[in-house]
């Protein structure tokens, strides 16, 4: 929605649903983040329905695009009084940010980590219908090192060989 559509084609105030409308967030979550004080006081009705003001909703939007951003609910608290505060520093923004971006570094390099070892391990597991899977072995005992193994393309299991003919042997119950 166009930021004009809002200002000029809303009566104001409105209630909770439009407001979700407006702002992308759905009503459960604005009700979330006037809890936890993102919004400051929503005016109410006398039947104690909730009244949203346009800058509500303009705060319901900046809100979403910093979650959209990635930001912590804790970051994004400090950002919407910094957003409110026109005495802000915007060293202060920068340092939120920065440490955002830093954080989102560390998952990334986590995620292509994760990647590479999935990678490795699909690599070696023969995906035919033995029941030998690197990957699950992999899941099920995590330190062993079968992780460097798959990245560095060691075969960890033998082709298949034919099975020896069995014994006509009583299974144990």
């Amino acid at each position: 929605m166009k930021e004009d559509d809002i200002d000029h084609r809303t009566a104001w105030p409105v209630n909770i649903g439009r407001a979700a409308d407006l702002s992308g967030i759905s009503p459960k979550m604005l009700r979330h983040y006037e809890t936890l004080g993102l919004l400051g006081d929503v005016v109410r009705t006398d039947s104690n329905y909730r009244q949203y003001s346009l800058a509500d909703v303009h705060s319901l939007r900046f809100i979403r695009r910093a979650r959209d951003m990635g930001f912590g609910l804790d970051a994004i608290a400090e950002l919407v009084s910094l957003w409110h505060n026109r005495k802000r520093s915007s060293a202060s923004v920068k340092r939120i940010t920065q440490k955002h971006l830093d954080e989102l570094a560390q998952r990334i390099e986590a995620l292509q980590a994760m990647q590479r070892t999935l990678g490795g391990l699909m690599n070696l597991c023969p995906g035919d219908g033995r029941p030998d899977c690197p990957i699950l072995d992999d899941l099920a005992h995590p330190a062993e090192p079968l992780c460097a193994a798959a990245q560095t393309g060691t075969k960890l299991y033998k082709p298949a060989t034919p099975a020896a003919p069995r014994r006509n042997t009583p299974r144990p119950h």
